[in-house]
């Protein structure tokens, strides 16, 4: 495999752990893509329109402020992870592919999620990553280490 790298967004530790667990068994470099401001449990309470998860996602030019900055430069593909948040990556997982030269990389998108889908990933980060191979993604939070490395030495 080319060199790689996982930049991934976890709220939970869901994505972490599953980040983690990629990164490993492919033998890539790891970076956590953190908010200025960290989501308490109220900002990811879905079920609340006024949440900031909410507000965030009902406004898909949302993009909330991140810790650091990453040079993917040496890098020719970039896993980019994060949980579903109404069937599309959270607005933040923008704001880093926004903040990083991605032309002429595979960026290959992976995910978790409790209950759906994929969704119009694709749709929503294409704009943020001008130049870039951008592949299907899948969710990985039901597989194990070894079905992880055989998917991601295979897009």
């Amino acid at each position: 495999m080319s060199k790689a790298l996982v930049a991934y967004f976890s709220a939970s530790g869901v994505t972490r752990k599953v980040a983690q667990t990629l990164a490993e068994s492919v033998g890539a470099d790891l970076f956590e893509i953190e908010p200025e401001v960290l989501y308490t449990r109220a900002d990811l309470d879905w079920r609340d329109q006024n949440s900031r998860s909410s507000l965030e996602m009902k406004d898909k030019s949302s993009r909330p402020a991140i810790k650091g900055s990453c040079d993917v430069s040496a890098y020719d593909t970039v896993f980019i992870g994060f949980p579903i948040w109404w069937y599309i990556a959270p607005t933040i997982v923008n704001t880093f592919l926004e903040s990083v030269d991605l032309k002429g990389k595979k960026v290959v998108p992976f995910a978790t999620s409790g209950s759906s889908g994929m969704g119009e990933t694709n749709v929503y980060l294409a704009p943020s990553c001008p130049g870039a191979n951008l592949v299907e993604g899948k969710l990985l939070n039901h597989m194990s280490a070894d079905e992880i490395k055989r998917w991601a030495m295979n897009v």
